[in-house]
């Protein structure tokens, strides 16, 4: 879930913005200047396909659960930088973020995704059928933890994903490491989403947080220290949508 959910005025120059919980998917102070970028980068840019189904999300009463527009094309890009060809992503809503991958995926990619709501995931898999990308998905209905635990069991399936994008439940996130680590080749990235949290980050502890907002905040603050100190992997938080680590791993 990519959201930012902040109500805090900030002030730029004689100018006030006030973020809006509904649409707004960047941590920027400047609503204008989020804007600015999806305008001038990010929709230009946009497949046909990737805006058919944000704008199917968006009429979604979860739609804060969708990947952002800008971190769905860092997405798409990453994924041809790397060259990788077997992914996986764990939370899939609608899809936004998977079509992106898809997309981006040679014609004989695969991408495994997971998501406990199939009903969600069919919402979009109509425009995901007419983009030609369908065949290079294996949805599995359901919580990722036993698949992750049985593929783990298996010493075929270690180090043989080339990318990994995790947007699920956040007090899971560190289970999702520890069984991940094993599975993505050395080299390899996982992308660990929502890691700055409505900047709820750094909020005080007694801060008047959303109830879900402050329930997960110490999951995020305990993966953010967790992979900090983790020697496997080499790390980069960046502020696009609500936060997103890439985490690469080195042994």
């Amino acid at each position: 879930m990519a959201t930012n959910g902040s109500d805090v005025k900030h002030q730029n120059g004689n100018d006030t913005f006030r973020h809006q919980e509904v649409g707004h998917k960047s941590l920027l102070q400047s609503d204008a200047l989020y804007q600015y970028i999806l305008e001038t980068s990010v929709y230009p840019k946009e497949p046909a396909c990737m805006k058919e189904l944000r704008e199917i999300t968006a009429k979604h009463p979860w739609n804060l659960m969708t990947t952002s527009a800008d971190e769905g094309q860092f997405l798409n890009m990453l994924i041809k930088l790397i060259n990788a060809k077997n992914t996986m992503e764990i939370g899939v809503f609608t899809g936004y973020s998977l079509l992106a991958t898809a997309l981006a995926l040679p014609e004989d990619g695969k991408i495994l995704a997971m998501d406990i709501n199939k009903e969600n995931y069919e919402i979009g898999l109509p425009v995901i059928e007419k983009a030609g990308v369908a065949h290079k998905i294996e949805f599995k209905e359901g919580p990722a933890l036993p698949v992750l635990d049985q593929m783990v069991q298996d010493e075929k399936n270690h180090g043989t994903y080339d990318f990994i994008f995790v947007d699920a439940d956040k007090d899971n996130y560190l289970n999702y490491h520890k069984r991940l680590i094993e599975l993505v080749k050395v080299g390899g990235l996982i992308g660990y989403d929502n890691t700055l949290w409505n900047g709820s980050v750094v909020a005080p502890s007694d801060a008047p947080l959303r109830k879900y907002v402050k329930f997960y905040r110490d999951f995020v603050l305990e993966l953010n220290k967790a992979l900090a100190v983790d020697p496997r992997i080499e790390i980069c938080q960046l502020p696009v949508g609500d936060g997103i680590t890439l985490c690469r791993r080195i042994s």
